[in-house]
């Protein structure tokens, strides 16, 4: 295997959208067969990864979960090793978390544990999902490579390298896509009365839109909806006759989500009646909450707290959205923040993450998944 800051920088090069990932599959496979395969077994599902290593003494198997894909985002670094691949980067840093998996791999190959060790390179982190679809189809075609615990990271921008961060309980939100399309009658300005205006029934519909969080969700239940982009018509003096509506949902609750979306659904069908269009929703990807299972939580912060390289913080919940937590909606287990100390945070066509964390993160990770197999 190629070392590690190397890997890092190969990753980095070759960034690829979620289950377009083909460089990507081709390198991570390139570096798993250059380890001993004695104890190992590999099965691919689409453009992700399963890798086992077999313990020497197995009650339990234990999941370690990376995501793979990049973002459509046009670097803006002047980095050596910046993207190759136009409009697309690792702003996410997910370069860093397959590069950790990797060190973690070659370690228990090299030295292994007494249970099992999943190690799973999963495709779509950022859209459309690649979690939900990855685990059923391990449940129902790869059983014995179903984790008993699983556990994930995120690179931290905003802390420094060798903090790590987490909590027990929910840790990112429920989140979200929301697309509205509004198509109406284009027609000429001078004549409103023979067109149906989707430029006022957008923007009717938006502020409406903006009601349901003060209106309809429990003041003491935090929740989202954001529009973040609206786009209406051609030209100055044409009545537009389509528009669209870009946005998010974000709630810290399953349940509240399911009822902002019967909002958003209503409010649509109330603007569909008023101005005479119809309207169609796309909910993208929606992603389950980040729960953290308390009792591994607290062990695993322990666990860093007695670390002398390791700084251990008890952080808030956050309102971003992680498709592991479809992992941890039926395995116990948990994900925790990691420090790279960056002036530029996640999904910054300037994120250039300290390196100095893969060093530090692989033997933590790799000692805390021995001292959980003792």
């Amino acid at each position: 295997m190629k070392s590690l800051l190397e890997i890092r920088r190969d990753l980095h090069r070759i960034p690829e959208l979620g289950f377009q990932e083909v460089k990507t599959n081709a390198y991570l496979l390139e570096q798993i067969h250059s380890l001993p395969q004695e104890r190992l077994k590999i099965v691919t599902w689409k453009t992700g990864i399963v890798v086992r290593v077999e313990g020497t003494n197995a009650t339990k198997t234990i999941g370690w979960r990376t995501d793979i894909d990049g973002l459509p985002i046009s670097e803006a670094t002047d980095l050596p090793f910046k993207s190759e691949h136009a409009d697309k980067m690792h702003a996410c840093g997910h370069d860093v978390h397959m590069t950790v998996a990797l060190g973690l791999l070659k370690s228990l190959v090299e030295n292994p544990v007494n249970d099992h060790v999943v190690i799973l390179f999963q495709p779509a982190e950022e859209g459309p999902g690649g979690a939900l679809p990855m685990r059923e189809w391990l449940k129902l075609e790869q059983p014995d490579l179903v984790p008993d615990q699983i556990f994930a990271f995120h690179i931290a921008p905003e802390y420094p390298v060798g903090t790590v961060a987490t909590r027990p309980g929910l840790l990112f939100a429920n989140t979200s896509e929301l697309f509205i399309d509004l198509v109406g009658k284009e027609g000429h300005a001078a004549f409103p009365h023979q067109a149906r205006d989707m430029s006022i029934a957008a923007a009717t519909l938006l502020l409406q839109l903006q009601t349901i969080i003060s209106r309809s969700i429990n003041p003491m239940d935090p929740a989202v909806v954001t529009i973040g982009k609206m786009t209406s018509g051609t030209v100055q003096n044409i009545i537009s006759g389509q528009a669209r509506l870009e946005g998010t949902i974000r709630t810290m609750d399953a349940r509240t989500m399911s009822t902002i979306k019967e909002k958003i659904e209503s409010f649509c069908r109330a603007t569909e009646m008023a101005f005479d269009c119809d309207i169609h929703i796309d909910y993208g990807s929606s992603y389950y909450q980040v729960k953290n299972e308390t009792a591994i939580t607290n062990e695993f912060l322990a666990f860093a707290e007695q670390d002398k390289k390791t700084t251990a913080i008890l952080c808030d919940a956050a309102m971003t959205g992680e498709d592991f937590g479809y992992f941890l909606q039926e395995i116990p287990g948990m994900l925790f923040w990691a420090g790279v100390d960056s002036p530029f945070g996640l999904h910054h066509a300037k994120l250039n993450p300290n390196e100095a964390v893969i060093d530090y993160l692989v033997p933590f990770v790799d000692a805390y998944i021995r001292k959980i197999s003792c």
